[in-house]
């Protein structure tokens, strides 16, 4: 079918992202927006709007009723959820289907087994993609963790396995540490997660973290749109991807690239994913996890294949082919995207305020955004507010394009952290292209001490 109607159950960049290419396609879209949002661009940007609660998460974009109620009184044939919020929610997915709505993204069973890092990890060592390693299975007491530990090595990696970032991931170096960290990592992802459970894995040391883009249809194609770095992160969260990446020879990039396909197709999946690895500095690698959604840096892979991937999700989501074969898919360039948050860029704390003065750079930067002069950044949502993408003939001239999109971008009214992404395209390891996840912290250490 073709869809005449999509809601999106989301807001900011990500929301205007699709209503774009709804607009494109001639598709109507309806937006939701919180009482903090009214007014917002992504709400003045679609066809119809929806007020669906308070400004809390929870009260609001974290209502599945209220989304779904909004979908059916405007007659939406689908709801495309963009990333974070509802978007990796099985129930959600699931309970769009029961409405009679078309989600789009993966079934909602894929969501649920690739949301389990225990269950993701299982599947994956029956499909022989090589895993990190650890626990088979939840680690339930710290007898446990420490007999485990002892077995494969520390440091080790303790982390929530009903979700991700800095808050469900704890480095543990000893069995004073992993004793110490046991019961806070449970209570921190009970709390954050709703759940408990933990698993341990052996900790990659000086890692990178490089992810593949796939794309799967309901008739059993699979293909990957190529790789991107995502090594230059803060707290476990990406603000710097890249691709290609500059670590890969064409051999490793090869066998990466066809662990990625061989994962996909063990699990019935369809619509857009991301498989991410990790890697050591020998060159091995070991799966991570699954994003069964759209990434916050798909504009990277958009930028060097010349693809839409919102368009290639609509149209896999009303039951069509995938537009292209693996052989007509091509990587070409070099692409770079940046994430603007409003936070303090050296105690990366959220800032929010008034955007008294907003400059963007010049012609040749793709910036998505959802921010204007004027507009109140809100304490109740995710900081990041803008990203820039830039795309070069080959890596030294993309980095030379970052930082002059990055220099020419001026924001008033609140901190922001472009000083530190322009300590890091300035970086003598990150121009090399040897890095790791490490680089930050790394900056973060010399920007205090130069008092930035």
């Amino acid at each position: 079918m073709e869809f005449k109607k999509i809601l999106i159950a989301n807001r900011g960049e990500i929301a205007r992202r699709v209503i774009s290419t709804c607009r494109k396609m001639g598709i109507k879209t309806v937006a939701v927006y919180s009482e903090a949002d009214q007014g917002a661009l992504h709400v003045r940007e679609a066809d119809e709007s929806v007020l669906i609660g308070p400004a809390p998460v929870a009260q609001s974009y974290l209502n599945s009723g209220a989304i779904i109620s909004a979908a059916r009184e405007t007659g939406a044939d689908a709801i495309h959820p963009g990333y974070g919020l509802l978007s990796e929610n099985g129930d959600f997915a699931a309970e769009c289907k029961k409405s009679g709505i078309i989600f789009i993204g993966p079934p909602s069973q894929v969501i649920s087994d690739m949301g389990s890092k225990i269950e993701a990890r299982r599947k994956m060592m029956a499909l022989g993609v090589p895993v990190v390693p650890g626990s088979e299975e939840a680690v339930d007491t710290l007898e446990e963790a420490l007999e485990l530990a002892q077995e494969i090595g520390y440091p080790v990696m303790l982390k929530a396995s009903a979700g991700g970032g800095g808050v469900g991931i704890s480095i543990l170096s000893s069995p004073e540490e992993l004793e110490k960290g046991f019961q806070n990592i449970r209570d921190r992802s009970r709390l954050y997660f709703g759940n408990p459970t933990v698993l341990l894995e052996k900790f990659i040391e000086s890692p990178r973290h490089i992810e593949v883009q796939i794309a799967a249809d309901q008739f059993g194609n699979v293909v990957h749109l190529f790789e991107r770095e995502c090594s230059v992160q803060r707290r476990h969260q990406k603000v710097l991807e890249e691709s290609p990446s500059p670590f890969l020879s064409e051999d490793l990039r090869d066998r990466l690239l066809a662990s990625a396909i061989q994962g996909v197709k063990g699990i019935g999946y369809r619509n857009l994913g991301t498989m991410e690895f990790i890697f050591g500095q020998n060159g091995e690698f070991y799966f991570l996890e699954m994003n069964t959604r759209l990434q916050v840096e798909h504009p990277v892979t958009e930028a060097v294949t010349g693809l839409d991937l919102v368009e290639w999700q609509i149209r896999i989501a009303q039951g069509e082919q995938l537009p292209l074969s693996q052989e007509r898919i091509n990587s070409q360039g070099h692409a770079m995207e940046c994430r603007i948050y409003a936070e303090d860029p050296v105690r990366l704390i959220p800032s929010p305020g008034t955007i008294s003065r907003l400059s963007w750079p010049m012609d040749g930067v793709r910036i998505d955004a959802a921010v204007e002069e004027g507009t109140v950044v809100s304490q109740y949502y995710d900081p990041m507010i803008a990203k820039l993408v830039v795309r070069g003939e080959d890596r030294q001239e993309t980095i030379g394009a970052m930082n002059r999109a990055l220099s020419q971008t001026q924001i008033e009214g609140i901190k922001n952290n472009i000083p530190l992404l322009l300590n890091v395209v300035h970086n003598d390891q990150f121009i090399r292209g040897n890095y790791s996840t490490g680089l930050i912290a790394d900056l973060l250490k010399a920007m205090k001490k130069k008092g930035r």
